[in-house]
């Protein structure tokens, strides 16, 4: 059965991925507005009624935002750590009991026929994770809102066949632009973003590690663009020996519209 990875939005200014098969689906954060949701998981030929959960990274707005109205709507889990439920509050308004879904990060779970590893990541939030997904055989990642690619992280995403890494934004554009300095000093630092730079250096340890497929994700609309995330990263692999579309195929996700639908 062909597994699908699709991103309906991925930015700073709203996040939400598909991953699954004809059976099963699950979301990723769902940081737009219930509209755009539906609307793209209809576009990409995804049935509702195919989607059994949504999986929170962390609590931050342009990830959570819809989350409880998505679990409402739809009448699915949202699974999330203790620390990123805290976090939520009394913000995503009221969930069903049975609705609320609590994993251990670091503990491997399933969701009918997909198992799941949260694994964690350095990032500013109560207990931000990021995501493996198994369909038999086929290993898919999610690795955003990084501070830093850590062992961690490498270790989780070994033998990925698929992997969405994040290029959040250009140094010197953040460095000349408009954020105030406090702002700046976070997207920098150990507990902030990774840069198009970063991305290309952990994209090369990425393809060492057996991935085969990269998507970069969480682009800031104000300090990147596509092509410049693009070529910053491909310029890195092809220094370090790797051929980009030979060894590796590379894509960029939209900030605001559905990506290409990946399968494996």
């Amino acid at each position: 059965m062909i597994t699908k990875f699709c991103s309906i939005a991925s930015g700073s200014s709203g996040n939400c991925i598909y991953v699954g098969n004809d059976e099963s689906g699950l979301l990723i954060d769902a940081g737009v507005s219930c509209k755009n949701i539906l609307e793209n998981l209809k576009n990409i030929g995804i049935c509702t009624s195919s989607i059994k959960g949504i999986l929170v990274t962390h609590e931050h707005s342009d990830h959570m935002k819809s989350i409880g109205a998505m679990s409402r709507k739809l009448n699915i889990p949202i699974y999330a750590n203790a620390k990123t439920w805290e976090a939520l509050g009394g913000g995503i308004g009221t969930v069903k009991t049975e609705n609320i879904r609590i994993f251990e990060t670091g503990e491997e779970f399933c969701i009918d026929d997909v198992c799941i590893s949260p694994f964690s990541i350095s990032h500013d939030a109560a207990e931000p994770v990021g995501f493996t997904f198994s369909f038999g055989s086929e290993k898919l990642g999610l690795a955003t809102d990084l501070g830093y690619f850590s062992q961690t992280v490498k270790d989780a995403l070994k033998g990925a066949h698929f992997v969405m890494l994040e290029a959040n934004h250009d140094v010197e554009m953040l460095k000349v632009g408009s954020y105030p300095y406090f702002l700046k000093r976070r997207i920098l630092g150990e507990f902030g973003h990774l840069s198009n730079e970063a991305s290309g250096y952990a994209a090369c340890e990425l393809v060492g590690l057996g991935v085969k497929q990269i998507m970069l994700g969480h682009l800031s609309k104000e300090n990147n663009f596509p092509q410049l995330a693009y070529e910053t990263v491909r310029g890195i692999m092809e220094e370090k020996g790797i051929s980009v579309q030979k060894d590796v195929t590379l894509d960029v996700a939209p900030r605001s519209s559905v990506s290409k639908v990946f399968t494996v």
